[in-house]
């Protein structure tokens, strides 16, 4: 079992946090699955880019799920830990941003951000698929699923530049 440091707990606390705020606060349903379109993919990208796979996975994962039980979608939230926990890992797995290479604008970390969205629509086609007993119905909620992913991708490229420019990863990196 790896140990955590304080920072590195609090770190995670305050990450799902902001997963959870962000996918909670700006909601359009999806009547044909019953789920709902956000801004949480965007702190996702974010933080599988900028705190690597196991940050993402976890902050990920539990935030996202915690929307999802907190937001009266209770009936997605297992689907929505699994999804979106491999979503932030995946992110965290293939971006290219660390201590060595500090550049946000990379083919790798933008690669990384179409990997994740791309994983997300498929895993809630499969679970939708599941949880309404039809990929048919499941299939009406992928261009919905695109376009939140759209949508955060293009969120996280704004802020993400903003942060870069900030130089946040210093403070991100840092050991102390």
């Amino acid at each position: 079992m790896m140990k955590m440091t304080t920072k590195e707990l609090c770190t995670q606390g305050l990450l799902i946090a902001l997963v959870t705020v962000s996918t909670m606060v700006f909601q359009i349903p999806v009547s044909a699955t019953q789920g709902y379109i956000h801004l949480g993919d965007s702190m996702i990208l974010l933080i599988g880019v900028f705190f690597g796979a196991r940050y993402g996975m976890v902050a990920g994962g539990v935030g996202s799920a915690l929307a999802d039980l907190l937001s009266g979608y209770a009936h997605w939230a297992l689907f929505t830990l699994i999804i979106k926990g491999i979503m932030g890992y995946l992110i965290g797995k293939a971006a290219s941003f660390s201590g060595q290479n500090q550049k946000f604008f990379t083919l790798r970390n933008m690669t990384a951000s179409v990997l994740g969205i791309l994983w997300m629509v498929f895993g809630y086609f499969i679970a939708g698929g599941i949880l309404k007993s039809s990929f048919a119905v499941a299939a009406v909620s992928i261009p919905e699923n695109m376009i939140q992913g759209v949508a955060g991708c293009i969120i996280f490229l704004v802020v993400g530049f903003a942060f870069h420019r900030a130089k946040i990863y210093k403070f991100v990196l840092s050991k102390e």
